[in-house]
């Protein structure tokens, strides 16, 4: 009976693992993300003045570890050129393709973060990230 359990468990797990995995999308550069929610608005598109709010935590192992900023506790959000290298790369390309009133969580590897140079005393070298972003307008 334990046997029985254990593989049923076991295939339970693989089974959310997959489902899990099926809605994230990878791309060449490494970036994962995953729409939470599709918006209905204007497109995201590189050269567009975007405004987002967002919140972003060291990750390991896809968990969120420590909470480092977000635009929601300022109450401000946040506006940026984007795909002009005026914020970390996963940021660029993962903002891309998203549509006013959409929800995208971004794993950044820290190739597409902050490096090895890290950011201050907040982030550390070589630290993955993981972002929500809100799309709130494009210009």
């Amino acid at each position: 009976m334990k046997k029985i359990i254990l593989l049923m468990t076991g295939l339970l797990v693989l089974l959310a693992v997959n489902v899990y995995s099926a809605d994230m999308t990878k791309t060449a550069s490494g970036l994962r993300y995953q729409d939470a929610v599709v918006g209905s608005g204007a497109v995201a598109e590189s050269g567009k003045m975007v405004s987002v709010h967002y919140t972003g935590w060291l990750g390991s192992n896809d968990q969120k570890g420590n909470k480092f900023d977000s635009s929601l506790d300022r109450g401000q959000p946040f506006i940026f050129p984007l795909g002009a290298g005026r914020v970390i790369k996963g940021w660029d390309e993962g903002v891309q393709g998203m549509k006013i009133g959409g929800k995208r969580v971004l794993y950044i590897p820290a190739t597409l973060g902050y490096g090895e140079r890290g950011a201050g005393d907040v982030i550390p070298p070589n630290a993955d990230l993981i972002f929500e972003v809100a799309l709130l307008d494009v210009q």
